[in-house]
């Protein structure tokens, strides 16, 4: 799963990234409201983590221009105001969720995971396809009831197909939710992980459609 986060607190920015990728997440950072808005209409993300009070342009205005360039990512709304008018004009401008400073990271996780979740059409916490089942909300596999130990790599790659399972996900959208932006990728790394994958889950839960891309399903499990 892919993030955008976009802090000018330097020190705030280091230890969300840091939290977040300690959980298997691909974080990219923007500084400024001008390199968010940017950044979120340009990219793939899966989910983003917008600041109000940002240089350059706020994040309200950030937030109203990915709406109205048709970016429909989901986006956690965090600042340091705790009052209701900043509340209305976030959720109005298209906010789907706010955590006011100061607060929890384990809690910004759960409330990502969650957003990450519904976004993609799964109201409970449990997603299942066959043998496999995923915990969205601890972000835990578990194989005939088994837990299933996964690299990063592999972790990101198996979540992405998990919540479109039954669904072909493109080889490059994959690629740009795996791997952070900067990351030097082999041509075949993907087709590595998912043959790894493979050797963990059985061959049949993931397929492969020529041309296109990879699909978990539960058909041939």
């Amino acid at each position: 799963m892919r993030i955008l986060l976009v802090e000018d607190d330097d020190d705030l920015s280091t230890r969300i990234a840091a939290a977040l990728r300690a959980e298997n997440f691909v974080v990219d950072v923007a500084r400024n409201g001008e390199d968010g808005l940017h950044a979120g209409l340009t990219e793939l993300f899966d989910v983003a983590i917008l600041d109000l009070g940002l240089p350059k342009l706020d994040g309200v205005a950030v937030l109203k221009g990915w709406r109205d360039g048709s970016r429909n990512l989901p986006v956690l709304v965090l600042t340091a105001r705790d009052g209701w008018p900043d509340k209305v004009s976030s959720f109005k401008a298209g906010a789907d969720d706010f955590l006011a400073k100061p607060f929890k990271l384990e809690e910004l996780v759960l409330r990502l995971r969650a957003l990450v979740r519904r976004a993609n059409g799964h109201g409970a916490a449990r997603v299942q396809c066959g043998r496999l089942v995923f915990d969205a909300q601890l972000g835990t596999f578990e194989l005939d009831g088994f837990p299933v130990k996964l690299t990063a790599l592999e972790w990101r790659v198996l979540s992405c197909l998990m919540l479109r399972k039954e669904t072909v996900v493109d080889r490059r959208e994959l690629n740009e939710r795996v791997y952070d932006g900067d990351a030097e990728v082999d041509s075949n790394s993907l087709e590595v992980i998912v043959g790894r994958l493979r050797k963990k889950l059985g061959a049949e839960l993931i397929e492969t459609v020529r041309g296109r891309g990879y699909m978990l399903t539960a058909a041939s499990a």
